[in-house]
């Protein structure tokens, strides 16, 4: 649990050196549709710097409650143009019940079905085509969440909801989004600025999803009214990602899922330190420990979509039935 106050300050100051150096680029190509390349760097770049505001928001960073809060309003807000309180909000109550049907906003319904409880009524015509199929057409979708992202936080700290510090916020999120957007139409024709921020923003969002998914998306679900211990809850519902440094860093230590969810504000460089004892002590109480390879998460992501898909499309679902899939 010890702070790594030197690896976090070396990510802060590499993350802002390349963001400085992406932008520099960006001027210095000007109007050129070389800057679809630009815009693919930025996109991997802000997740990279979401991962470390990720970090700041658990309190891995600093002992300070404090200063954790202001490392996410500047890395989140200010660096990335997202809402840290809108996502703080969210990302508390899916951590304090992951995959729990009615409490963990991650599998809520929405374009995606996630399971079929709250379905008000059976998926038809094209939006049941399109569901049947929605474990395929999952990652084309996430080229969307960029762009949702930032709505959504967008409308969080407009909005009436009660958001902490929200004059900072607006403050903020303007400054990032509205010079952002100066930037980039100043620099170039309207068709190569749109061009720009849907490849940034597209992969930026299929980047964030692409991460996401793997750690609980296929896993088992709690019914709404079901209670279980904290050390059931966390890890029966989380999946690891086995892997390398190159992993590490590709998904910002969340491939360390189990670990991650039983001790939250454990930097992230420690986590693959504690794996071994966590395997351990699951082994020895005899509570299944989930692993897998990234490529392999992603065919268990999309054929549990796919199955939630046709559950949904289906006009004479049995509860129990549908349930069962949604299992599987």
């Amino acid at each position: 649990m010890r702070r790594r106050h030197g690896y976090y300050w070396t990510r802060f100051l590499v993350l802002t050196a390349l963001l400085v150096a992406t932008v520099v680029t960006f001027v210095a190509v000007g109007p050129s549709w070389w800057q679809l390349v630009t815009a693919a760097v930025l996109a991997a770049v802000l997740g990279q710097v979401m991962f470390l505001g990720h970090d700041a928001a658990h309190r891995q960073i600093f002992e300070s409650g404090r200063w954790n809060d202001w490392s996410s309003l500047i890395i989140a807000n200010l660096y990335a143009g997202m809402s840290y309180g809108w996502w703080q909000h969210k990302h508390s109550r899916h951590h304090a019940k992951p995959n729990q049907v009615g409490a963990d906003p991650d599998i809520a319904t929405d374009v995606i079905v996630f399971h079929t409880e709250d379905l008000p009524a059976a998926r038809t015509g094209l939006t049941g085509w399109l569901t049947r199929r929605q474990g395929w057409l999952f990652f084309p979708v996430l080229l969307l969440e960029g762009l949702n992202l930032h709505v959504s936080g967008v409308k969080t700290i407009f909005g009436r909801g009660p958001v902490k510090r929200r004059p900072v916020e607006i403050v903020l999120i303007t400054l990032r989004l509205g010079g952002y957007l100066a930037l980039v139409f100043w620099m170039l024709p309207v068709g190569m600025a749109f061009a720009f921020l849907g490849v940034q923003l597209g992969l930026f969002g299929l980047y964030m999803g692409a991460v996401f998914a793997p750690n609980h998306k296929g896993m088992p679900l709690v019914p709404r009214d079901v209670r279980i211990d904290f050390l059931r809850r966390q890890v029966l519902m989380s999946r690891n990602i086995r892997g390398n440094r190159v992993i590490d860093t590709f998904m910002g230590g969340l491939n360390y899922q189990i670990e991650h969810h039983l001790f939250p504000s454990m930097p992230r460089p420690n986590l693959r330190r504690l794996q071994p004892t966590v395997r351990a002590f699951c082994a020895a109480h005899g509570i299944a420990y989930t692993e897998t390879s990234l490529h392999r998460s992603y065919g268990i992501v999309i054929r549990h979509l796919n199955k939630v898909g046709l559950a949904a499309t289906d006009p004479f679902q049995c509860p129990l039935a549908a349930q069962y899939r949604s299992s599987r």
